[in-house]
C-alpha cells in the first residue's frame, strides 16, 4: 500500500470513528429537545385520555416536552406513514393503535407502510374494553331492549364509530350480525367526534373504549347498555357485561407507542424503561383503572406478538363481512 492510499485508508477509519462518536454522544445527551407524539386520531378521544398523562409524565422523566400531533384519517395510515417515513433519531414515535397496526394490515392491499418492518416497537400501554353506550333519549336500556327495538326498527338505529374497520365497527357488525338486527354504521374521524355525536343525539349509539365515555355515563349525558369484555369493570360494577346478556362477544382498543425502524436500542431502552416505570406507579395504575383500562408495560417482542394476535383476530371478520375502508 502507497502513502496515498495509506493517508486516505487513515482519513475513513479516523471519518467512520468521529462519526460513531457523534451518534454515541448524541445518544446520551438524549434527549435534547422537544418529543414529538403523531395520535391517529382526532383530539379528545381515548388515546387523548389514556396516552397525553403517559405523555406528560414521560415528559417529567426525560426532561424534555412532548408534543401531540393529533392526525385523524384514513384509518390512521396518514399518521402510521408520517412516522414511518421520519428519522430515527428518538424524536418521533406513534401512538400505535388498533388501526394502524391491525386494521390497516386487512383492510388496505398496501396501506403505505408495513407495521412490523417500518417501525421499532416500544411498549404497550393499556388494554380497554369496548363499552356499548346511548344517547339518554334512546329507548333501549340493555341488549335486549336493544335487540328487540332494532327488530322492530330495521335500519333506523344510527350507530356511530371512529372509522370504517376500526374495533367499535367490528364490534358493531359482530352484534348486529349475532343478533340479527340491521343497523347504520356512521363512520367519524376517530372515537371523539363520533361520541359527540351521540352526545348531541346525532347518533343513536357507539361501541368505543370506555375511557371516552366515563365522565359522561357518571353525569348521565350517556347511558351505557353493557361492556365488551370477560368481566364487569371496577368503575361501572353495575354494568353487564355482553355475554352476561347474552351475546358472549369480547373486544377492547389498545394503545401503546412505537418509532420508526432502525431506532437505537438505546433510545428504545429509554423510552421503555421510563414507560414503564409510569404504568407501574400507583397514581398511574388507578388513572388507567378510573378510565376503564388495564396498564400493560409490555417488552417490545410482546406487544409485537401481542398485533399479531390481533391481526389473526380480527381477518375472519374483516374477510367474511367483506368490509371496505372509508
Amino acid at each position: 500500500m502507497n502513502r496515498i492510499s495509506t493517508a486516505l485508508a487513515h482519513l475513513l477509519t479516523a471519518g467512520a470513528l468521529l462519526a460513531n462518536a457523534a451518534v454515541a454522544t448524541a445518544q446520551q445527551n438524549y434527549p435534547n429537545k422537544p418529543i414529538l407524539w403523531v395520535v391517529p386520531y382526532a383530539q379528545g378521544g381515548g388515546t387523548d385520555a389514556i396516552a397525553r398523562p403517559i405523555s406528560i409524565k414521560l415528559g417529567q422523566a426525560l426532561g424534555q416536552t412532548i408534543i401531540f400531533d393529533n392526525r385523524g384519517g384514513a384509518s390512521g395510515m396518514v399518521a402510521a406513514q408520517a412516522v414511518a417515513k421520519a428519522a430515527p433519531d428518538g424524536y418521533t414515535f406513534l401512538v400505535a393503535a388498533g388501526n394502524t397496526h391491525t386494521f390497516s394490515t386487512l383492510l388496505f392491499s398496501n396501506p403505505g407502510f408495513d407495521p412490523v418492518k417500518d417501525f421499532s416497537p416500544i411498549t404497550n400501554f393499556a388494554i380497554i374494553p369496548n363499552s356499548l353506550v346511548a344517547h339518554p333519549k334512546f329507548p333501549a336500556n340493555n341488549l335486549k331492549e336493544l335487540v328487540a327495538y332494532g327488530k322492530a326498527n330495521p335500519g333506523k338505529i344510527n350507530w356511530a364509530s371512529s372509522g370504517n374497520g376500526a374495533g367499535g365497527h367490528l364490534g358493531l357488525v359482530l352484534f348486529a350480525k349475532i343478533a340479527g338486527i340491521q343497523v347504520v354504521h356512521i363512520p367519524f374521524k376517530g372515537a371523539g367526534p363520533a361520541s359527540i355525536a351521540v352526545l348531541a343525539g346525532e347518533a343513536d349509539m357507539i361501541l368505543a373504549n370506555t375511557a371516552v365515555f366515563t365522565a359522561h355515563i357518571k353525569a348521565g349525558k350517556l347511558k351505557a347498555l353493557g361492556v365488551s369484555a370477560s368481566k364487569r369493570m371496577d368503575i361501572l360494577p353495575d354494568l353487564p357485561t355482553f355475554a352476561e346478556q347474552g351475546y358472549p362477544i369480547e373486544t377492547a382498543s389498545f394503545y401503546g407507542l412505537v418509532g420508526p425502524a432502525k431506532l437505537p436500542q438505546a433510545i428504545i431502552t429509554r423510552q421503555h424503561d421510563e414507560i414503564v416505570k409510569i404504568l407501574r406507579s400507583p397514581d398511574e395504575v388507578k388513572r388507567l383503572s378510573d378510565n376503564g383500562a388495564y396498564p400493560v408495560g409490555e417488552t417490545p417482542a410482546q406487544f409485537v406478538a401481542f398485533m399479531k394476535k390481533e391481526v389473526e383476530l380480527w381477518a375472519p371478520v374483516i374477510r367474511d363481512n367483506n368490509i371496505k375502508p372509508d
